[in-house]
């Protein structure tokens, strides 16, 4: 086991725990093939990703930092994002209803929710063509 996937290891771990998930495989498995969409992960690559036996893959990696809250390169990586890296807090804006739209959307399973982006695309679309 390298000392990178154990300090990967110990960041997901944190990050779970700082977001109310216990560091568990089974609480990771669920979580995120709820939110991933593409081919679901086994219960034992979710533990080797918390054992430090394991670094998810690129595309695996986005969607743990988008469920825990964390930078994908900060989860992956440690340390803080440098000076120009860090990402706009794009939610700033948003009221009380569309956070609990937003939420909402989060849980929906993957399939529902390529449903609704569908819908605003073609909604935002429509809203375009009349301007």
């Amino acid at each position: 086991m390298s000392d990178e996937r154990q300090e990967f290891s110990r960041r997901l771990a944190e990050a779970m725990r700082a977001k109310g998930y216990p560091p568990k495989p089974g609480v990771l498995l669920k979580l995120f093939n709820s939110h991933y969409e593409g081919r679901s992960v086994a219960f034992s690559t979710a533990s080797k990703w918390l054992r430090g036996m394991a670094l998810p893959e690129q595309d695996k990696l986005q969607v743990l930092a988008a469920l825990l809250n964390v930078e994908p390169q900060v989860l992956r990586f440690g340390g803080r994002p440098r000076v120009g890296e860090a990402r706009a807090e794009w939610s700033a804006g948003l009221g009380a209803q569309d956070r609990v739209m937003l939420d909402a959307f989060l849980s929906l399973p993957p399939a529902q929710r390529r449903l609704v982006r569908e819908l605003v695309s073609t909604l935002a679309a429509v809203d375009e063509a009349k301007r």
